[in-house]
């Protein structure tokens, strides 16, 4: 535009008013076409050039994936092998927040088999058309063990804000020492049901006692018509 100008006849000041450029910014881009035949600015390109490009980020990336739990300075290490210019941890840092990854305590969710995640599924599959009025039916019942210390194993992993439930971001729970109560409940859509304590462990004896004590008569209460369910999991002394 500033050539064009010039080349139109207008004056410096016409051209540096028409295009709202100053008379400095006019002179120098037109000198500049006049003697080296630039029509566009090198300016874009100064400054320090990004240490870890598309590439090298696409190759960080990888080492993440491979190691959810690595350390700052683990990552910094690996990423270091095999290159000619290495990086800072603060280089890390910053390349990992620009990739959308931060360092998370991971998701902590139960321990579930193989096995168990197809019974699930199959059952997610299998009701899956019921509607709000068929789960109203249903009453749910658990056994659970609340620890009176709980040993926090303070475990940090690098995820993307989308990842909080990938299997490589979860850390497994399992019922663990340091003294607890365990108890047994059960719950409808309409009310809460009884919650049993448990003295030691729950056997097919002690269950079968709940069972006759506290879940037929919360039933015949609830389910009149004999149109409820009662739902348990797949705990061994439930089975047996």
């Amino acid at each position: 535009m500033v050539v064009g100008a010039r080349q139109a006849g207008l004056s410096i000041p016409q051209s540096a008013q028409l295009l709202g450029f100053s008379h400095r910014t006019i002179s120098r881009v037109y000198q500049e076409w006049c003697e080296k035949g630039k029509t566009s600015s090198m300016r874009q390109s100064c400054g320090r050039k990004c240490l870890v490009d598309a590439r090298d980020q696409r190759r960080m990336g990888r080492l993440i994936q491979a190691d959810r739990r690595a350390t700052l300075t683990e990552i910094t290490t690996r990423y270091n092998q095999g290159m000619q210019q290495s990086i800072c941890e603060a280089t890390t840092r910053t390349t990992l927040r620009r990739m959308g990854y931060n360092s998370r305590r991971p998701q902590r969710v139960p321990l579930i088999s193989t096995t168990n995640r197809k019974k699930r599924l199959q059952f997610a599959q299998a009701h899956q058309h019921w509607t709000v009025e068929d789960w109203k039916n249903v009453a749910w019942s658990d056994e659970s063990r609340f620890l009176l210390r709980h040993s926090d194993g303070r475990v940090r992993i690098w995820l993307k804000q989308n990842e909080n439930m990938d299997p490589s971001c979860l850390v497994t729970t399992e019922q663990a020492g340091g003294g607890g109560v365990m108890v047994w409940g059960m719950f409808s859509w309409h009310t809460l049901g009884p919650l049993v304590p448990i003295g030691h462990c729950l056997n097919a004896t002690a269950y079968l006692n709940i069972v006759s004590d506290h879940v037929h008569p919360f039933m015949t209460t609830m389910y009149p018509s004999s149109d409820g369910y009662f739902q348990q999991d797949n705990a061994p002394c439930h089975k047996a």
